[in-house]
């Protein structure tokens, strides 16, 4: 599974993914292509996708699909995306199924990060999108400060520290980008990486 990191604080949004994904043919040979894990969805939202690379193509249908739904506010997107993207996964696994057995490769999550008006005091919010009960139903559950996928338990606790202590956005994107390059370093994650920032001021991508 290609690594995904987000935290967030008072400031904004950071948002990190690794471009690396595999896919399955028709007869079950695997794939190796890179993909952008970060779809912007509108001004100051936007998608982080862990997992199958037919993610992407999801985050792209939804984001055509909130265009005309005119909502910019990610409480009120919240509700929207879950809904939508349970129905593009269900139809993405039944698809799947009819053609390989379910495998844990077809396995897709999300993050969903944005800015709210509703909350002066907690004014950015995230997501995460998952197979919490049983495949193919998504559910939804919000994350406080920092969260990783696969789950990087030292970074995490380093990111939520620089959260709570409503570190700038700069500190902790370094932090973050340091702990990629460490787990390149491994061999754990390959790269290369996708970075985004959401502030007051919109989300930004961050990629050369």
């Amino acid at each position: 599974m290609s690594q995904i990191i987000v935290a967030q604080n008072v400031h904004g949004i950071v948002l990190a993914g690794e471009n690396r994904a595999i896919q399955l043919d028709e007869k079950g040979n695997e794939i190796s292509l890179q993909m952008n894990r970060l779809v912007p969805l509108t001004s100051h939202c936007a998608l982080l996708i862990s997992g199958a690379a037919e993610g992407r193509d999801m985050g792209s249908a939804l984001k055509n699909f909130l265009l005309g739904e005119k909502l910019n506010d990610v409480q009120d997107i919240y509700g929207t995306t879950l809904a939508y993207l349970s129905t593009e996964y269900e139809r993405f696994m039944r698809k799947k199924c009819e053609l390989l057995p379910v495998d844990p490769i077809h396995q897709v999550s999300f993050v969903l990060a944005g800015r709210t008006e509703r909350d002066q005091t907690m004014p950015f919010r995230l997501y995460f999108l998952w197979n919490k009960k049983k495949l193919p139903q998504l559910d939804g559950d919000e994350i406080s400060h920092a969260f990783s996928l696969p789950r990087r338990m030292g970074l995490e606790f380093q990111l939520n520290k620089m959260c709570k202590e409503n570190a700038p956005l700069k500190e902790i994107l370094k932090k973050m980008t340091e702990g990629m390059e460490q787990l390149k370093s491994k061999g754990e994650v390959s790269g290369p990486f996708s970075f985004g920032m959401i502030t007051r001021e919109g989300y930004q991508s961050l990629n050369p």
